[in-house]
């Protein structure tokens, strides 16, 4: 005779009710046959990074049972190995630079002395600082439940996950990507970092190859030259090639001058070990060329963490470039969702955050609420920084827009002339009649000064708007209403306009 048997638990922080099911002639958590445990609730998320964390943190302060099941480190890449840790890195780097940019000041400090040892406890220390906040307890304390173990799909309705059988109304695919390794001959033969490694030597390297120059090549690049490290950046095309050319090459040149390598349109074809470390050889111009290093460092993209998640069995159409969603973020499996890298096509924190609301709202609240990728911005933290929302200028050409540009120079801008940060520009991309399609920055705090545009190209504003504000002076930001105001400029100080005064000046 089967048993069966149903109950509740409650959690008394939250009043929060789990519902289990028990039924014999299954294998418990312990191998052994016997009872196998069942949780049955609103929402299972598969995932523990940012867009996880975001939904279940969400769903469970508005009422929602969660199942949060996640089987490496809480806070996904993002906090362990992505954003923060190269952030706090960067902010390393940062402050070796202005110990050797003080004389511009008047300031005498010479050349800075870098414990490279010291520096990866810092980017520890950082780490630490953050994950109480993305904790199992804290979690837990929101009334999550927390399982820690891998999952998997067994059927359209149902995840196994350490030995629980996970029932659910809902469920959410979160589980983020990994660093790309490309099929380089020689390359598995050959000891290299990637994002997930590099963060953990106390060494600094001798000399660094980084294969890819792309936003997180080049801010490592950036960063570990400015620790004392020499450094050589291999790029099959041009590096940065998603950002506007005009951008990049502010950019390209700090870097440039800083003593980074850079060599582009050099498609690497072998990689090989050699007595002090590794070697890349390129193709360039039809010969092969070889650069050598104490350390490699692949960095040439992600990709979607879908391995051993059961997508066949729970009916989840997906790609190699990730699981294939609606507007809505749903799968071919319409009780599934997938959000952040998993479904792209923007592989940011930011939109998995993003991504958490709109689940949240259609999963929770049975709303049909869309994905706008009209105004995704993005950042790289090169040094200086270079930011983009919306069109740039070449995508806005290749769909046939008759572009307007508006632009204005840090050099113009009288903080940055007293910071000497004077490198850099804000450009404007518009449509015929004034409308604010997308924006670039290339210059100190980029990132920072993007918001007021990201808003901009969200709402469609017309460039007028911007050009009213009041900016306090002085600040960076008025190089943005600079930006703007420049728009007007033929206009407003046209013989047109000098018509109009001269015969008003005619009545006194």
């Amino acid at each position: 005779m089967v048993l069966q048997q149903r109950w509740r638990e409650c959690d008394p922080r939250t009043g929060m009710l789990f519902r289990y099911s028990a039924k014999g002639r299954g294998r418990g958590r312990d191998g052994r046959r016997g009872m196998s445990d069942r949780i049955e609730a609103d929402l299972c998320v598969i995932g523990g990074g940012s867009g996880g964390l975001s939904v279940a943190a969400g769903a469970a302060q508005m009422g929602a049972s969660v199942v949060l099941v996640e089987k490496g480190r809480m806070g996904g890449d993002c906090l362990n190995y992505g954003c923060v840790p190269s952030k706090a890195l960067l902010a390393a780097g940062h402050a070796a630079q202005r110990v050797r940019g003080a004389g511009r000041f008047g300031v005498q400090a010479g050349q800075p002395t870098v414990d490279y040892a010291a520096v990866h406890d810092h980017v520890h220390d950082v780490i630490a600082s953050i994950a109480p906040h993305d904790s199992v307890e804290r979690f837990e304390g929101l009334g999550v439940r927390v399982i820690q173990a891998a999952g998997r799909f067994t059927g359209p309705r149902e995840v196994e996950a350490g030995g629980l059988r996970i029932r659910a109304r809902r469920f959410v695919l979160a589980t983020g990507s990994a660093p790309l390794v490309p099929p380089i001959p020689g390359l598995d033969q050959v000891p290299y970092l990637t994002n997930e490694t590099i963060f953990e030597r106390k060494e600094a390297p001798s000399h660094l190859l980084v294969l890819g120059g792309g936003p997180i090549g080049l801010e490592m690049a950036q960063a570990h030259r400015r620790l004392g490290c020499k450094v050589t950046v291999v790029e099959a095309v041009e590096i940065m090639n998603k950002d506007d050319p005009e951008l990049v090459e502010v950019a390209r040149r700090r870097l440039l001058a800083e003593g980074v390598d850079i060599r582009e349109f050099a498609k690497v074809t072998r990689a090989s070990r050699t007595a002090s470390g590794v070697a890349l050889h390129y193709d360039e111009g039809g010969h092969e060329q070889k650069v050598e290093g104490s350390h490699l460092l692949v960095a040439v993209g992600r990709r979607p963490n879908l391995d051993g998640l059961g997508l066949e069995e729970a009916g989840i159409a997906y790609e190699r470039r990730g699981v294939s969603v609606d507007r809505r973020l749903r799968t071919s499996n319409r009780r599934v969702f997938a959000i952040g890298d998993a479904a792209g096509p923007y592989l940011f924190t930011h939109m998995a955050g993003y991504h958490a609301g709109i689940v949240i709202r259609n999963a929770l609240f049975r709303l049909p609420a869309r994905v706008d990728y009209r105004a995704v911005p993005w950042v790289t933290f090169t040094d200086p920084e270079v930011a983009q929302v919306g069109l740039t200028e070449r995508e806005a050409r290749a769909q046939g827009i008759d572009v307007r540009l508006a632009r204005a120079s840090f050099a113009e801008n009288d903080r940055a002339r007293a910071e000497r940060e004077t490198e850099g520009l804000v450009k404007v991309v518009l449509s015929p009649k004034g409308r604010v399609l997308g924006c670039g920055i290339a210059g100190a705090h980029a990132g920072e000064l993007l918001l007021p545009w990201c808003l901009a190209v969200a709402r469609q504003m017309k460039i007028g708007e911007m050009a009213g504000v009041i900016a306090p002076y002085p600040t960076l930001s008025e190089v943005s209403k600079r930006a703007a105001g420049a728009h007007f400029t033929p206009t407003l100080f046209g013989p047109k306009v000098r018509r109009i005064v001269r015969f008003l000046r005619l009545f006194g």
